[in-house]
């Protein structure tokens, strides 16, 4: 949870790049049981080249996520406003052990025969070019806090003898439903998008166990209503700046137009809510308690 709310100010610069939280409270009779409930809206305009970003509507650049947080289960699901027939929905359970067990999930004798299985491993899987954050490297990183590390290629077996081990088990469910195109980028998605994506998450939660080493519960809900507040006024204050720019853009040019610049002090900006399974993959990664 630290690891989430940190990402998510790392991940926001403005309207076109950042995070907006619309609800964060308590659920109770949900998935998992009781936990806490979030909707996020995901802006990934800036990640996409201008010609792209220029042929797709808004609501194409918006990735809406809901997620339950019961640990130690959780369940979080994604959509696309503007790709009605496109859904990533993962569930995490989290045991203390080393990944061996088979079938968490409970998943039929059906689901069982499409599933892959793929071992996520912060040491031995490697990054490489701008995914790559030499303080992120399990392999070098030492814990002030803790003594943990670095990392040697054997960690998840020594760990494990030593029963100080915890996996996080990730059954991924990707479905688009278009034809021509649904079995070759579900496999993407699942092969490349979700693992990477994994795998740099988890890296960062080890080489960030500093910072959350020692939190309990209401310093980590201190910190996301913060965070909830820091990133509403950084998409308030770009979407303010992009109205008045355009606005300006928009007056005729000569003497007059500074003193019409001055008929647009401010913009009221709304936050607009959008709404929002097909193969399995089970995905196992274990990192030392």
């Amino acid at each position: 949870m630290h690891s989430l709310q940190k990402k998510s100010r790392e991940e926001s610069q403005g309207s076109e790049s950042g995070v907006e939280i619309l609800v964060n409270e308590p659920y109770s009779e949900g998935p998992g049981g009781s936990g806490q409930y979030t909707h996020k809206l995901y802006h990934v305009g800036r990640h996409l080249p201008g010609w792209l970003k220029a042929l797709l509507p808004k609501s194409a650049l918006i990735v809406d996520e809901e997620a339950w947080n019961c640990y130690p289960y959780t369940k979080t699901r994604y959509g696309c406003p503007f790709v009605e027939k496109f859904s990533i929905e993962i569930e995490t359970k989290y045991f203390d052990d080393h990944g061996h067990q088979d079938n968490v999930f409970d998943l039929s004798e059906e689901d069982l025969k499409e599933r892959t299985v793929d071992l996520i491993d912060i040491v031995k899987d490697q990054l490489y070019g701008s995914d790559y954050v030499k303080e992120e490297d399990a392999t070098t990183f030492v814990s002030e806090k803790t003594g943990r590390g670095p990392l040697d290629e054997d960690w998840i077996e020594s760990n494990a003898r030593k029963g100080t081990i915890m996996c996080a088990y990730k059954l991924c469910r990707v479905e688009f439903k278009y034809w021509g195109a649904q079995t070759k980028l579900e496999r993407f998605i699942h092969d490349t998008a979700l693992r990477r994506v994994m795998l740099r998450a988890h890296r960062q939660a080890w080489a960030w166990q500093d910072e959350w080493f020692g939190l309990n519960m209401e310093d980590i809900r201190q910190l996301e209503r913060e965070t909830q507040e820091v990133l509403a006024q950084k998409m308030s204050s770009n979407q303010e700046d992009k109205a008045l720019e355009s606005d300006a853009n928009a007056l005729p040019s000569g003497p007059s137009q500074e003193q019409a610049a001055q008929s647009f002090p401010g913009k009221v900006v709304q936050r607009i809510k959008s709404q929002d399974d097909s193969s399995d993959d089970e995905f196992v990664d274990a990192e030392t308690a």
